[in-house]
């Protein structure tokens, strides 16, 4: 990203809104959104490779594997407003499993890209199911929108909820199940 260009842009939509970017407190501003920006965006330039980082072992288990809980912010690509929740993550290995702070390396990757919930929590799913060669994987993601919560419709308390199974989590109702459980998810 090019930072200067970036922060160009920032100065000239604040007069665009009608500001003074030389006043006191908007003369860093443009310089401070664009290295927010960079970092929001860091995703785009993230090699997969280098976040697993070789952290693929070796493992006799095919037990369910789960990590409750982890915290998301990303920007939703239709008003490049913050959503911001919790993702959980289930596999189950066939031999190999992965190390635990990739799981949250991997959702931290892929949200900090423009996104929309459904593509980030089928994206996550599949970039576990592809590392590990997992016999099945679900995830979950429970998030609140700034879009849909300060514009539009400004409903302070919805909170949407994502889900994306694959393998032995889709075709196996008792495998779904277990993992929804576990995770807290209750449906009636």
């Amino acid at each position: 990203m090019n930072i200067e260009r970036v922060a160009q842009l920032i100065r000239e939509l604040l007069v665009e809104f009608g500001e003074d970017p030389d006043r006191e407190g908007l003369r860093m501003t443009p310089s401070r959104v664009a290295r927010a920006y960079e970092f929001l965006t860091s995703g785009y330039q993230t090699d997969m490779n280098v976040v697993i980082n070789n952290a693929v072992f070796e493992s006799e288990s095919n037990n369910m594997i789960i990590l409750r809980d982890i915290e998301v912010y990303s920007l939703c690509e239709h008003h490049m407003l913050p959503f911001f929740g919790r993702c959980h993550i289930g596999y189950i290995a066939h031999t190999k499993v992965l190390g635990l702070s990739k799981l949250a390396r991997i959702v931290d990757c892929y949200s900090r890209r423009l996104q929309i919930q459904e593509r980030l929590t089928a994206q996550i799913a599949r970039e576990i199911r592809s590392t590990v060669d997992a016999e099945g994987v679900g995830v979950v993601m429970e998030c609140r929108h700034l879009c849909t919560m300060m514009r539009g419709v400004e409903k302070q308390n919805a909170v949407m909820t994502t889900s994306s199974v694959l393998g032995s989590f889709h075709h196996d109702e008792a495998t779904r199940t277990e993992f929804l459980d576990l995770i807290g998810m209750k449906f009636s």
